[in-house]
């Protein structure tokens, strides 16, 4: 089609000069001349304070992108998109997991998260997580990378993704049911927590989250020795928390739960440690924040 067209237009051309005919008058016969340049075409890049339907998946492609109003129902929401640079941009992939440029995109994902909810959001049933374009949206020259937030039914007991049908914007502000607040610990024979349901913290109840611990870089957490070393830290933030001396009697006063996220969090850049006061087979029916010494007593066993 497109050589019949050609030809036609050749042949109306000769006929015009055998006819000895000029152009129409405002016509110089360049058929290019005065058309605008096409724009460089640019590769899609997500926005931010945005929602979507579909659950937390590492890698993000444009046929599945559906942004939807964050009043309706969503899991999750996007608060940031940032942009590789440097060395990453020019790689031929995307960043591995664990890599150098997924930990400092994390790490800029945890401060606008930070700015984006009103405070830490480990203080809350958030995720956060860092998403990536596709590697053929890389090939075509996307280096964005979207951070995005999932409510959980529970951070202690790793729980599911929920849905949700309000922005997290500013959401930990103030008072917010997000907040991680008071839960009541059942063991597992082997020691190790079994259950960790929340409380009211007004209603019976054997813990209480305090803070969190940054831990520095690291590897994963695996041994006792390991969470030795963050049950102190944490123990730090109980004595601050409960106002209580951050002695050698601590340990009589209250337990200590350390949760670090899981592994790939971990070596993703969370270093995030939430802390919890225990107090074993002990039940209270009110905050231990700013309880003292009198409402943590030294339980000494007989």
């Amino acid at each position: 089609m497109r050589r019949w067209i050609a030809a036609i237009a050749l042949g109306g051309a000769t006929a015009l000069a055998l006819s000895g005919c000029g152009n129409p008058a405002g016509v110089d016969g360049d058929l290019t001349d005065n058309w605008a340049a096409m724009p460089e075409a640019k590769p899609f890049v997500p926005p931010a304070e945005v929602c979507h339907s579909a659950d937390f998946a590492e890698v993000a492609y444009l046929s599945s992108f559906n942004a939807v109003d964050c009043a309706t129902a969503h899991r999750l929401e996007t608060v940031f998109v940032g942009e590789f640079t440097g060395g990453a941009a020019t790689a031929p992939a995307p960043p591995a997991k664990g890599s150098p440029e997924i930990r400092a995109a994390f790490a800029e994902c945890d401060t606008k998260t930070k700015e984006y909810v009103g405070a830490d959001w480990r203080t809350a049933r958030l995720r956060l997580g860092v998403v990536l374009p596709s590697p053929q949206a890389w090939e075509g020259g996307s280096r964005w990378y979207r951070c995005d937030v999932t409510e959980v039914t529970n951070i202690e007991d790793n729980g599911d993704t929920t849905s949700r049908s309000a922005s997290v914007k500013g959401a930990l502000a103030s008072a917010s049911p997000l907040s991680l607040t008071c839960y009541q610990v059942k063991l597992a024979r082997d020691s190790s927590i079994d259950t960790m349901p929340a409380a009211e913290c007004t209603k019976d109840h054997n813990s209480e989250f305090v803070g969190v611990y940054s831990a520095p870089a690291g590897a994963y957490p695996s041994k006792s020795t390991d969470f030795d070393k963050l049950h102190g830290e944490c123990r730090k933030i109980i004595a601050k928390y409960a106002a209580v001396p951050n002695d050698g009697n601590l340990k009589y006063r209250t337990g200590v739960i350390s949760l670090p996220g899981n592994e790939d969090e971990w070596t993703s850049g969370n270093r995030g440690v939430r802390c919890y006061l225990w107090l074993s087979e002990r039940k209270v029916n009110r905050s231990m924040k700013g309880a003292g010494p009198n409402g943590l007593p030294i339980q000494y066993e007989d």
